[in-house]
């Protein structure tokens, strides 16, 4: 999973588009892929557009045994 990042026509400036998912989702829309953000996501969370989806988080949450 990566963040998402939305580039300002005008400035070429990135900022944060507020959503994480896998790099086609991501490149599909548009977006650029923030490499420094990859991390782990279980895929039940991950839904059918390929986005982290804060419903599935709440239904699957992750369970760490210790």
């Amino acid at each position: 999973m990566y963040d998402a990042l939305r580039v300002d026509p005008t400035s070429g400036d990135k900022e944060g588009a507020g959503r994480m998912g896998t790099r086609d989702a991501i490149r599909g829309d548009g977006l650029e892929i923030d490499a420094a953000s990859l991390a782990f996501c279980p895929r039940e969370w991950i839904n059918s557009t390929g986005y982290v989806d804060l419903e599935l988080v709440r239904i699957f949450p992750l369970m760490l045994a210790l």
